[in-house]
């Protein structure tokens, strides 16, 4: 990812409920990797007539003006989805968010989605995605000599809060909760990582696709998981041991620093299946997907060699036992792949996304034509067709007409009812 620029973007919106609430702003800043901007994009629009916001979120983000925006909210995703290809179409872009992977995100993804637009922009077409807020925790566990981490309230805990981190090092924060200002914090925060931790920087960019993480994985060395709970830095020496074969973003680390890994290694399956069922953090095998920034780094790149309990050579030495044990890799991926997972189909439209597998060619076919015409009757025909072929509940033709700005709210409930039946 050495030629790939960086897409800084952060959004406001009415709450954050992620299937119900809307965006209203969403900056986003490119640069190249010299963090140097080339270009960036500020839109907003008004908010949906059926979605109400929540007073807390309007009172934080103060986004009153745009009650009088003449921009839809169609208009403003088709608008930040068509900017993010452009930035983004002679070389993979690197999306950075600061808990996005939680929040900014999912609302994006929804709401392209909602609008009959790609909801996967920011990882698919050789793109990735960095949550800074998780590589904060890797800082925070190893490096917070070279990058000061804020106090809360005095401490001993400690704050990540992107505005607290700002000010922690100097960094003007009195627009905080403008998505734009927000993209700046993110930039002068990395800056300040990419000149005292360049390696550090480094790596969690080529960790940011999944390529560049199983790059990371794969190698010889044992890695340094850094995460923070309840405020507190926890410190983990891991190598992965395992992954499921029917779900692959889903692998497992061996936690070096427990005890002997013979102890483990030499259980039989149903010991291992329920360390892996088990959902603590304070066990041996620990789950994480790829396609999410995970807080980890090469043990070499660590610049205190105390930074464990154990020696590097024996942690090293351990991380090769286990590396080499095939037979036991093999029972934590079964275990891994045995697991029940429940995943509820959500009953609410706006909750959907996931629900019913990836568009086939001809629907989106069909979203292509949905963007390009701008007759009503048209439009009414194309979401007639998703409703026969798109394997989710009939009602969604109604998010298809979010297009419909010109249409009273009257006429787009009497058109649903008549999609409904």
């Amino acid at each position: 990812m050495s030629s790939s620029n960086l897409i800084f973007y952060d959004t406001e919106t009415t709450g954050i409920q992620k299937d119900f609430s809307q965006i209203l702003q969403c900056g986003s800043i490119l640069t190249d990797q010299s963090l140097n901007t080339l270009a960036e994009q500020n839109i907003g629009c008004a908010p949906l007539p059926w979605v109400i916001p929540q007073p807390m979120a309007m009172l934080t983000n103060k986004k009153i003006d745009l009650y009088n925006s003449n921009t839809s909210h169609y208009q403003m995703m088709k608008d930040l989805q068509l900017q993010w290809k452009k930035w983004s179409a002679e070389n993979p872009s690197i999306f950075i968010t600061y808990n996005g992977h939680a929040f900014d995100e999912e609302l994006i993804r929804r709401q392209f989605f909602w609008n009959l637009l790609e909801p996967y922009t920011t990882n698919t077409n050789g793109n990735g995605r960095l949550d800074l807020m998780l590589m904060i925790h890797n800082i925070a566990a190893f490096f917070s000599d070279e990058v000061s981490i804020p106090l809360f309230e005095g401490g001993p805990r400690i704050s990540y809060k992107l505005e607290h981190l700002a000010k922690e090092h100097g960094i003007d924060s009195g627009n905080a909760h403008d998505a734009i200002a927000d993209c700046n914090l993110m930039i002068d925060l990395c800056k300040i990582i990419q000149s005292r931790l360049p390696e550090v920087f480094k790596s969690f960019i080529n960790i940011s696709t999944k390529p560049g993480i199983k790059e990371l994985l794969y190698s010889d060395d044992f890695l340094a998981l850094g995460e923070i709970h309840s405020r507190h830095t926890f410190k983990y020496p891991v190598v992965m041991c395992g992954s499921d074969a029917s779900r692959p973003n889903e692998i497992v680390f061996f936690d070096l620093g427990y005890n002997d890994p013979e102890d483990i290694l030499d259980l039989d399956f149903t010991e291992i299946n329920k360390l892996v069922q088990s959902k603590g953090r304070d066990g041996p095998l620990k789950k994480y997907k790829i396609n999410k920034t995970i807080p980890i780094c090469s043990y070499k790149l660590l610049t205190d060699s105390n930074a464990f309990d154990i020696e590097f050579s024996e942690l090293q030495r351990r991380a090769d036992m286990v590396r080499s044990n095939k037979d036991f890799q093999s029972k934590v991926s079964q275990a891994m792949e045995d697991r029940m997972m429940d995943f509820p189909e959500s009953e609410y439209i706006e909750g959907t996304i996931y629900s019913g597998g990836f568009p086939s060619y001809r629907d989106k076919d069909l979203m292509q034509e949905f963007h390009m015409s701008d007759d009503l009757d048209h439009l009414v025909k194309i979401s007639r067709n998703f409703i026969k072929c798109i394997k989710i509940n009939k009602s969604m033709c109604y998010l298809y007409l979010y297009k419909l700005k010109c249409v009273s709210l009257f006429r787009l409930n009497k058109i649903a009812i008549n999609l409904l039946g």
